[in-house]
């Protein structure tokens, strides 16, 4: 197989595909097995597969869709310019987030590792077990390790998926917090957090992903403007902050990320 042969089948499997695919998942599209599943040669490799990547992101440059990397791999989407128009496929909107749920997955993607101690400091109010949960099953937190003090409270922090789901690589890719340090606790730092991570929720809104049954790229969340009202916490007494950049681990936890 050539060269030109072998990225035509790339962009097939990009096309077709209904979730992001990594390098390592690519590697197999152009390797033969014998009756027994044994591979045979050495098929092509993840430097070749790049290139091949690269130049479609140039062969399908100034179209509609475009060729992405992702925090799981690679697709196809759709332009942000072109929502507009595929907006009228699906003209129904999606139930917006609650301002609970945003400024909690806010701090969780901006202070992660946290755990829910350090969710109620920064908001004032108690956390709600079902906005945790909600993200939890959507697949965008997870529990990262625990922090080695009474009770060992669960770290929390974002996922590869989230990344996905916002069309982002990395956290670095979130947009940066000017001097968040200065505006603690003159009530700025929770809404430079919301507002930060609802500018790229206004970004994911647009791309669609190929092979994904017509369905848009809109984030949606069933049912979230009808969580129960949340309590004011006087007085609290939370665990240490955790100073961790985005996406590092506390030292003070024994558990590995996955």
């Amino acid at each position: 197989m050539n060269t030109d042969e072998a990225k035509i089948v790339l962009e097939t499997a990009l096309l077709c595909a209904r979730e992001p695919i990594s390098i390592h998942g690519m590697k197999k599209l152009f390797v033969d097995v014998d009756g027994n599943g044994r591979a045979m040669g050495t098929g092509v490799g993840a430097d070749s597969i790049k290139l091949m990547l690269e130049e479609l992101r140039h062969d399908w440059d100034g179209r509609g869709i475009e060729v992405v990397s992702l925090a799981t791999g690679w697709r196809f989407q759709s332009r942000p310019e072109m929502k507009q128009y595929l907006d009228r496929l699906t003209p129904e909107k999606p139930p917006k987030y609650s301002r609970a749920t945003l400024e909690t997955l806010a701090i969780i993607a901006y202070r992660q590792p946290v755990t829910r101690g350090d969710i109620e400091e920064i908001r004032g109010v108690a956390v709600n077990s079902q906005t945790i949960k909600m993200l939890e099953d959507r697949g965008w937190i997870d529990v990262l390790g625990h922090r080695e003090v009474i009770g060992r409270p669960a770290l929390l922090g974002t996922t590869k998926q989230f990344l996905d789901d916002l069309g982002l690589a990395t956290l670095s890719q979130l947009p940066p917090l000017q001097e968040v340090a200065d505006m603690r606790g003159s009530g700025l730092e929770m809404a430079a957090l919301e507002a930060a991570l609802q500018e790229n929720f206004d970004k994911a809104a647009a791309p669609m992903a190929a092979g994904n049954d017509g369905a848009g790229g809109e984030i949606d969340v069933p049912g979230l403007d009808t969580s129960p009202v949340e309590v004011p916490i006087h007085d609290p007494a939370p665990e240490k902050p955790v100073d961790a950049a985005p996406g590092q681990h506390n030292p003070e936890t024994n558990d590995e990320s996955n």
